[in-house]
C-alpha cells in the first residue's frame, strides 16, 4: 500500500470515529464532565408490555452511553427487592433514581432516605401514596384512570354493533380481571372504568378478581368466571391485554368464542392483541405507552442541569379496535 493509501485509510478512519463520537453525543441533550448515574429499579417481567418497557429503558441507555451510565434492577415483582435496590442505589451515590413501584404504598422511608442523600427519584409508569409529595420529582407515564374510562366508553358505545344478535341489551354482564393488587394502574382502571359505567345501569360487573397482569393469572381467573357464570358472562375486561390473553384460552377451552359469544377488551395495545384481534378474538385494546426510554432520559439530564420538571408528565395515546388491527399491527413497536 502506498503512503498517500494509508494516510486516505487513517483520514477516513479518523471522519468515521468522530463521526460516531458526535452521533453518541447528539444522543445527550447537553455537554457533560462525568457520565450521569442513573439506577433503576424495574417491578419484573410479568407481561408482554413490561419486557417492552425494560427494552426502552435499556436501549435509550445504550444510545446515550457517552453520558449515562445504567445501573438496573429486576424485583422479580417483589416490593422488598425493589426497597433494597433503591438502598442500593442510594449507598452507590448515583444521580438519579427512577423506579416502576410494585404497589403503592410503603414507600416513605425508603424515598426519605433517597431525599436526605440529596438524590431526586423519577417514578415511571406508576404513581406512589406517599404524604409528602416532595420525596419525588416527577410522575411520568399513563393517566390509568382515563384508560379505564375510554375502556368503558369504547364498550358503551360499541356494544350493539359487536354483540351476537341474540344477546340482549337489557343487561350486559361483565366480568373483570385486575391486575396486581394494590398497585396503581390495577387500582385506577378500576376506577375508571366504574365513572364510565355508573352511567349506563344496565352494564353490570358481576364478578372481580386479580389476575396479576398476566396471562396465566388471565387464563386461571376467566376459567373459574365460566365455570361459576357460563354463557351469563356477555363481556371480559381485562386490566391488561397479557391477562385478557390468558382468559380468551380459557374462553375457546370451555367451548365459546371469545370475540362473537363473550366481547372482550383489555389496556395495553400490545402486539399480542392487535393479534388476536385479527383473529377476531379481542374487540379492543386501548393503548399504555412502555417506550418511556426518552422520555426517561432526557427527564434525568433536565435534572441533574438544575432544571425543574413538571410534577405530572402524561403520555399521548389512542384507542384501538378490531377494524384498525390489520392497518396499524405492521407499526408496532412493542
Amino acid at each position: 500500500m502506498t503512503r498517500f493509501l494509508k494516510t486516505m485509510v487513517v483520514l477516513v478512519v479518523v471522519l468515521m470515529l468522530a463521526g460516531l463520537v458526535q452521533n453518541a453525543e447528539a444522543q445527550c441533550k447537553y455537554q457533560h464532565k462525568e457520565k450521569i448515574v442513573i439506577g433503576f429499579s424495574q417491578i419484573g417481567a410479568e407481561s408482554a408490555w413490561r419486557a417492552a418497557n425494560t427494552e426502552s429503558i435499556q436501549a435509550e441507555a445504550k444510545n446515550r452511553a457517552e453520558c449515562f451510565e445504567l445501573k438496573f434492577s429486576d424485583a422479580q415483582q417483589k416490593q422488598e427487592n425493589q426497597i433494597k435496590a433503591i438502598r442500593s442505589f442510594i449507598a452507590q451515590g448515583v444521580d438519579v433514581i427512577a423506579f416502576s413501584p410494585v404497589v403503592e404504598s410503603g414507600w416513605e422511608p425508603v424515598l426519605q432516605e433517597a431525599k436526605k442523600a440529596g438524590i431526586p427519584v423519577i417514578l415511571s409508569d406508576r404513581a406512589v401514596d406517599v404524604k409528602d409529595e416532595s420525596l419525588w420529582v416527577t410522575f411520568m407515564g399513563s393517566d390509568f384512570v382515563e384508560e379505564g374510562r375510554r375502556t368503558a366508553q369504547w364498550l358503551v358505545d360499541n356494544y350493539e354493533k359487536v354483540k351476537k344478535a341474540d344477546k340482549k341489551m337489557d343487561e350486559v354482564r361483565i366480568v373483570e380481571l385486575v391486575g396486581t393488587v394494590g398497585s396503581a394502574p390495577a387500582n385506577d382502571r378500576f376506577t375508571g372504568f366504574r365513572d364510565v359505567l355508573a352511567k349506563y345501569p344496565n352494564f353490570k360487573i358481576i364478578a372481580t378478581q386479580s389476575a396479576d397482569f398476566t396471562r396465566a393469572g388471565g387464563k386461571q381467573v376467566m376459567e373459574a368466571f365460566l365455570k361459576a357464570h357460563g354463557d351469563k358472562i356477555d363481556v371480559v375486561y381485562g386490566h391488561n391485554d397479557d391477562s385478557a390473553l390468558g382468559a380468551i384460552e380459557a374462553i375457546k377451552e370451555a367451548g365459546f368464542k371469545p370475540g362473537k359469544d363473550i366481547i372482550v377488551v383489555s389496556i395495553d395495545a400490545v402486539r399480542g392483541a392487535f393479534e388476536a384481534m385479527l383473529a377476531g378474538e379481542l374487540n379492543c385494546t386501548v393503548e399504555c405507552s412502555p417506550l418511556l426510554g426518552p422520555q426517561l432520559f432526557d427527564a434525568a439530564e433536565d435534572l441533574v442541569q438544575g432544571k425543574t420538571l413538571p410534577k405530572r408528565i402524561v403520555t399521548n395515546e389512542g384507542v384501538f379496535p378490531s377494524e384498525v388491527a390489520k392497518d396499524v399491527l405492521p407499526t408496532r413497536k412493542y
